[in-house]
């Protein structure tokens, strides 16, 4: 079992940050959102490492219903007041508090490069959805905006950790800014 005052990744920037203008639109979140819903009847999301509720409020405002969990209880009230709407916890990736195929998508937030254990993290991300899981990164590129090179995922990586994890196949996706990872149970 994993204690989530244990976690050695956790982000250290404040929630304005996570909310600058410049980020989020980097994050490219309609097209984001779009593409991770693209050919599947989505009606609930689960938001892992939701930090502030970008992408729940996202994912709420199309009308799904939305559950986010973060690690950090300071961000996860800055989403309360901004997203009423969606309800939020505490938790980690590694180990969802919510039952089998609880969620027709899941989706890892800027997260998977964050946590202790990324095959554990997306195994658990498989366990909770029905239809999918959303892996959103960085891009493996040294880039003045987000981790440094050293903390961020290649498309191999991710690749390794979803076959690793259990699942059949991964789309990986380019973006302008991110890259997106779409993952077949």
């Amino acid at each position: 079992m994993h204690d989530e005052h244990a976690h050695e990744r956790r982000f250290s920037g404040n929630a304005d940050r996570l909310r600058a203008p410049e980020r989020l639109a980097r994050l490219e979140v309609e097209r984001v959102v779009a593409l991770a819903r693209d050919g599947s009847e989505i009606a609930s999301a689960l938001d892992v490492g939701t930090g502030t509720g970008v992408f729940a409020q996202a994912f709420a405002g199309l009308g799904l219903a939305v559950t986010g969990i973060d690690v950090n209880p300071g961000l996860l009230a800055v989403a309360r007041d901004i997203v009423p709407a969606v309800a939020f916890r505490e938790g980690i990736a590694e180990a969802l508090p919510f039952p089998d195929r609880s969620f027709d998508l899941v989706f890892l937030s800027l997260v998977l490069h964050e946590t202790d254990d990324a095959v554990a993290a997306l195994r658990e991300a498989r366990r909770v959805a029905r239809l999918r899981v959303a892996v959103l990164e960085w891009p493996y590129v040294e880039e003045e905006q987000g981790p440094p090179l050293w903390h961020r995922l290649d498309g191999e990586a991710v690749a390794k950790f979803a076959t690793a994890a259990g699942f059949a196949g991964v789309d990986a996706m380019q973006l302008d800014h991110v890259d997106l990872y779409r993952l077949t149970p």
